[in-house]
């Protein structure tokens, strides 16, 4: 562990944690709208993912349960993430948006920041698993996590995830989708006072910039905005309804880059997927499978 280690910048998005019922449905789903999506990998304490990953080394995981017993094994163990997403599924359901993760270079030093600033979610976790290329190469890829929980929001986890041994393979075929999407643009969340939430979020994103308007807050990562909206703010842009009642922070959706609409449209329409046309974003809303609600700007295509 690096003892002198302090962030001085943003700390970049790293991906999207998004349970679901079944990897074969969260496949089917995302590859209706034009994603390709990558082969199934499991890890090693019970969970398994099928992950969509962006030319701007960004990415989803669709993450489903594997084998219920190990889950729920590690998580009496003190394993965050699997006792994250058991208490998400019991208290929300089988599909939704859990957890955020941010590109470290230090867990260790994240996981003492988090410590001190009274938000540490748990112990650190360091983990590996097989990685398999679009070509079917193999590799070992290993990673370890820092948590960071507000008791406030129990539907949220935030996490640090420094990426220990990163396998040499070509992951360009899985970075080109039919959908014309390069990247994640942005992170919705919402709450009814999202200034409540500020002294969370600051730390972990590592940025105590939060502008604030009429309907919420943003707060920037290194590259990508998270966008924190009332209940009101969240209808206005998205023209959707918040997914939950009462207070606390939760995800609500994404907000994805795409360099051409006309390879959208006919992604979309060649996969039925219904979306609706706010003027700025084709919004596709969370079903079964999907997680999250998925807002695509056309602004610019």
């Amino acid at each position: 562990m690096n003892r002198s280690f302090a962030p001085t910048a943003p700390y970049q998005f790293d991906h999207a944690v998004l349970p679901v019922t079944s990897l074969e449905l969260a496949r089917e789903r995302y590859e209706a709208m034009g994603f390709t999506v990558a082969p199934d990998a499991v890890h090693p304490f019970g969970t398994e993912n099928a992950c969509v990953f962006f030319a701007d080394d960004t990415y989803l995981e669709p993450l489903a349960v594997a084998q219920r017993e190990d889950c729920e094994e590690t998580a009496r163990k003190g394993n965050v993430f699997t006792a994250s997403d058991q208490a998400y599924r019991f208290r929300i359901g089988e599909d939704g948006f859990s957890a955020i993760a941010l590109k470290t270079e230090d867990a260790d030093g994240d996981h003492q920041r988090f410590r001190k600033l009274g938000i540490s979610a748990g112990r650190k976790l360091r983990f590996g698993r097989a990685f398999v290329d679009g070509q079917g190469k193999k590799a070992k890829a290993s990673f370890k996590l820092c948590f960071a929980k507000d008791d406030r929001a129990p539907d949220i986890t935030l996490f640090t995830c420094q990426r220990i041994n990163v396998p040499v393979v070509d992951r360009s075929s899985l970075t080109n989708h039919a959908n014309g999407v390069s990247g994640i643009k942005e992170i919705v969340l919402s709450e009814q006072n999202p200034s409540d939430f500020q002294y969370f979020l600051q730390p972990v994103v590592n940025n105590r910039d939060t502008p604030s308007g009429s309907f919420g807050m943003e707060i920037e990562t290194a590259n990508t905005n998270f966008n924190v909206l009332t209940p009101e703010g969240l209808r206005m842009e998205f023209g959707v309804e918040r997914s939950m009642d009462g207070r606390g922070l939760c995800c609500e959706g994404i907000v994805m880059t795409i360099a051409d609409k006309q390879m959208l449209k006919k992604a979309l329409e060649a996969g039925s997927v219904a979306y609706r046309d706010t003027g700025r974003y084709w919004v596709v809303d969370a079903v079964q499978g999907q997680g999250a609600f998925l807002a695509f700007d056309v602004s610019g295509a």
